[in-house]
């Protein structure tokens, strides 16, 4: 199994590489994600304490606080504007990456489904996810 995680923008100008496994992989439908994806959810690969993580290329950031409050700083590329990751001040060492930036999108393997409290009635994902109506329990 391939340990690296690599990806990037649409016009390459803008790359990361995370050599871990992500802690948690999920489909998230609060409010920003929909608006920031433009469809029902946004999916997402969480790294935690990875000091190795390489980003080349420089990215444009904006910040917004998400539907529990949480801080998120979220990086994109001032090229061609695509999202590629987010990072929270209150929880310096957790990256999310956007599993659509990745190299080999086929390696995102959701497990759970969060903020379904604030689900469009026609964004379906698969049954079998765990479901949050918020964030999980820690």
């Amino acid at each position: 199994m391939e340990l690296t995680f690599s990806g990037g923008c649409a016009c390459g100008s803008l790359r990361y590489a995370i050599p871990s496994q992500p802690v948690e992989q999920t489909h998230c439908q609060c409010r920003d994600c929909q608006r920031r994806s433009g469809t029902g959810h946004s999916s997402w690969l969480v790294f935690a304490a990875v000091p190795d993580t390489a980003v080349t290329g420089t990215a444009s950031h904006w910040t917004s606080t998400g539907d529990g409050g949480t801080e998120k700083r979220h990086a994109f590329c001032p090229t061609c504007g695509t999202p590629t990751y987010l990072a929270f001040p209150a929880m310096p060492g957790i990256i999310a990456v956007t599993a659509a930036s990745l190299d080999d999108p086929g390696r995102f393997a959701p497990r759970q489904v969060t903020w379904t409290r604030t689900a469009q009635d026609w964004d379906s994902l698969p049954p079998d996810l765990t479901a949050h109506a918020l964030m999980p329990p820690t």
